[in-house]
């Protein structure tokens, strides 16, 4: 099994939960301009990451990676606690990183510049403004808890990524103490150090 990933990203969470799993896997650090080649594209025509392959197969996307994960690896419990209902809580809360926190980010990564300096100004501002109430939400959901949805899981890598790009462009995190605990406490968790290691973060 082989998981291609650039620092950071947000492949560095399935690198975090392969982690987790303690099975072996193989960590190929790919740069933006490797992502251009000919034989990445092969892999992934959108020439994005996380890819994952084994043997022949080949899988992208986030959220289907993140999930596979959970299926291929059942006694890391990364999926829940067994029941239909932890089940669902987690692809809640990783449908809600992928499909509403994650793409926010999209203005703040300077994919707005097309539209000029003004707009992009405002476009970056309104992204801010949306993800301080999505981190907002976060930050409730982690009240009185070490984990998003109580226990270990695929959201929780995803949630610590996305709170790295949070700090380094300047959303406002203040007062949000829950999402702050959640962040120290994976920074100092072993499998989250040594991907961080592995993708020279760390």
């Amino acid at each position: 099994m082989k998981l291609y990933t650039s620092p950071g990203a947000c492949s560095l969470a399935d690198h975090i939960a392969l982690q987790w799993t303690g099975a072996p896997y193989e960590a190929q650090i790919v740069s933006r301009d490797e992502r251009k080649q000919d034989w990445y594209r092969a892999l992934n025509p959108a020439g994005a990451v996380p890819v994952l392959t084994e043997g022949d197969w080949v899988l992208t996307q986030n959220s289907a990676i993140l999930n596979y994960i959970v299926d291929k690896f059942p006694e890391a419990k990364l999926g829940g606690d067994g029941t239909p209902e932890s089940r669902a809580e987690v692809n809640r809360w990783l449908a809600f990183l992928n499909a509403d926190v994650h793409p926010t980010f999209h203005a703040l990564f300077g994919t707005e510049a097309y539209l000029g300096p003004e707009a992009e100004a405002k476009a970056k501002e309104q992204a801010k403004r949306a993800l301080h109430g999505y981190f907002k939400r976060a930050d409730a959901q982690l009240a009185g808890k070490d984990w998003l949805t109580g226990s270990r899981s695929v959201a929780d890598p995803y949630l610590f990524v996305v709170t790295q790009w949070a700090k380094k462009t300047g959303v406002d995190l203040a007062g949000m103490d829950n999402l702050a605990a959640f962040d120290a406490h994976m920074a100092a968790d072993p499998g989250v150090q040594a991907a961080l290691k592995a993708e020279g973060l760390l």
